[in-house]
């Protein structure tokens, strides 16, 4: 498995992987989830242009890519936006390797630590992330950008189910 930064043409693969990779929240009765739009190609782009949006690819990188990774700098932190795996590349550590090699590039850049934003009960979110490392934080530890991000995703509608922040230091 290769990681690398996405090329402009693979971008709608990167959506198509999204889509792929809803498909199981259905079992969770999160069919809004699973229906929800993956970012548009503009968005895509514009992590690809910044140099945050990487791609997980077979071999020695030829193929399409089976998992992305977008990320950002959030109040100091490298904050993980979207890691997406298709079903088809899934229970194979490739979201791991995309997680590990964010942290090395935030190692690199001297930011302390990885933050996102997951749903607290889903599988693959939250104890997934646990299991790499990642904590939970309390209310009180959440940084103003987070706040932020947690706004905007109760605003859209994901608090419907429990969602948490948690962070990793690199």
């Amino acid at each position: 498995m290769r990681i690398r930064l996405a090329a402009p043409a693979e971008l709608p693969l990167l959506q198509d992987i999204e889509r792929a990779a809803g498909e199981p929240f259905r079992a969770l009765d999160m069919a809004a989830v699973a229906d929800d739009e993956p970012p548009a190609v503009e968005m895509l782009e514009r992590f690809r242009r910044a140099g945050r949006a990487w791609v997980a690819v077979d071999g020695e990188g030829d193929g399409d890519p089976v998992a992305y990774l977008l990320s950002a700098t959030v109040d100091g932190a490298e904050y993980i936006e979207q890691v997406s795996v298709h079903p088809r590349a899934a229970r194979r550590g490739i979201g791991r390797l995309l997680i590990e090699h964010t942290a090395e590039r935030a190692r690199t850049e001297g930011l302390p630590a990885l933050t996102l934003s997951t749903f607290a009960d889903v599988p693959w979110n939250a104890p997934y992330y646990a299991r790499l490392g990642f904590r939970i934080l309390e209310e009180a530890e959440l940084t103003p950008g987070l706040r932020k991000i947690r706004a905007a995703e109760a605003e859209y509608g994901l608090d419907r189910w429990p969602r948490v922040c948690m962070r990793r230091p690199v």
